[in-house]
């Protein structure tokens, strides 16, 4: 298993990463079981290395969902989160061209929780960001294209924490997007916990796992 990294030391550990790049751009992959804190992480971790001088930018991979439209035409619409309910070509795509640092602005879609929709160009890029951050459920899976954006980020940090707290997490999350408590609670059981077990999974492919507090701490 990877190597456990306290929350509280995270910052730290990719001030190291940016430090040893001597000005090369760092790309910072954090994964995650639905609910897990990717996002809060990735915020911190951007505003901690903004706060210390570092032009960084967070793009998450939530813009990549199918809009759905796309997910009616599929039959996936009752499923919304599952890996094939991505484009995960697109993503991967996006990502080799942050990558390349080639002085221009790379555009990236955004997801739009009150819609529930994609939002493309939402997100730039630009030529002076030093560390881009992305985070997202399926960045360590092992069906194509996802093995390939071990090529592309610099590290993979894996979210980690406590299960009940982050399964109650969801369902509020539900209800406050409009599902009825048994709806969301429901979503939970047959969508979220099947991808969650698909995701943690791959952890052990992780660079390190960052650990959430405890509950009251």
């Amino acid at each position: 298993m990877p190597a456990e990294l306290p929350w509280v030391e995270a910052a730290g550990r990719l001030a190291g990463l940016v430090e040893a790049a001597h000005g090369a751009r760092v790309l910072l992959g954090i994964v995650g079981v639905p609910g897990a804190g990717k996002s809060t992480l990735a915020e911190h971790l951007v505003a901690r290395a903004q706060a210390d001088g570092v032009s960084a930018v967070n793009v998450p991979m939530d813009g990549y969902h199918l809009a759905d439209v796309e997910l009616e035409r599929l039959g996936r619409r009752d499923r919304k989160g599952a890996i094939d309910t991505f484009d995960g070509h697109g993503y991967l795509g996006m990502l080799r061209r942050v990558a390349a640092d080639d002085g221009t602005i790379v555009y990236a879609p955004t997801f739009e929780r009150d819609l529930e929709q994609p939002i493309a160009g939402a997100i730039a890029v630009l030529p002076e960001h030093r560390l881009v951050v992305t985070e997202g459920n399926y960045l360590l899976d092992a069906d194509d294209p996802w093995p390939e954006l071990a090529g592309v980020l610099t590290e993979v940090w894996a979210v980690v924490g406590d299960d009940e707290v982050r399964r109650s997490w969801l369902v509020a999350r539900h209800i406050e997007f409009g599902k009825t408590p048994d709806a969301a609670a429901a979503w939970v059981a047959a969508v979220d916990e099947p991808n969650a077990a698909r995701i943690r999974a791959r952890m052990v492919s992780a660079d390190v796992l960052v650990v959430q507090p405890a509950p009251g701490r």
